[in-house]
């Protein structure tokens, strides 16, 4: 696998594997909207409730295994694992980035 540049995503990944909160919020822009699991997280209020149940509770950890970016967007595959049913489990993260931040992150169940 490529090495991902410093920049929104490797601080999402890396700021997700410490498992620090105010660190994750910080990679995304204030009006960003986050898709995961059926629902959609706009607002950094909503995110910051997203990344308390879905990344932070459960101690989710990245290991990457592909990435691909442009100027305004990236996906990365990685396998999550933490205390969830079924882990680890391999999920696409797609960004859109807008002023060097996360404007949209969509999660998925990697095929």
């Amino acid at each position: 696998m490529s090495t991902i540049p410093y920049g929104p995503v490797k601080e999402f990944i890396d700021a997700t594997n410490r498992h620090d909160a105010d660190a994750l919020l910080a990679v995304f822009a204030p009006t960003a909207t986050v898709r995961d699991d059926g629902s959609a997280y706009t607002g950094s209020s909503q995110i910051q409730k997203w990344i308390q149940e879905h990344q932070i509770a459960p101690k989710i950890v990245l290991d990457p295994t592909s990435y691909d970016e442009t100027d305004d967007s990236a996906e990365l595959t990685a396998s999550a694992d933490g205390d969830f049913p079924g882990g680890p489990l391999p999920f696409t993260f797609a960004f859109a980035f807008e002023g060097g931040r996360v404007a949209a992150l969509n999660i998925r169940l990697a095929h």
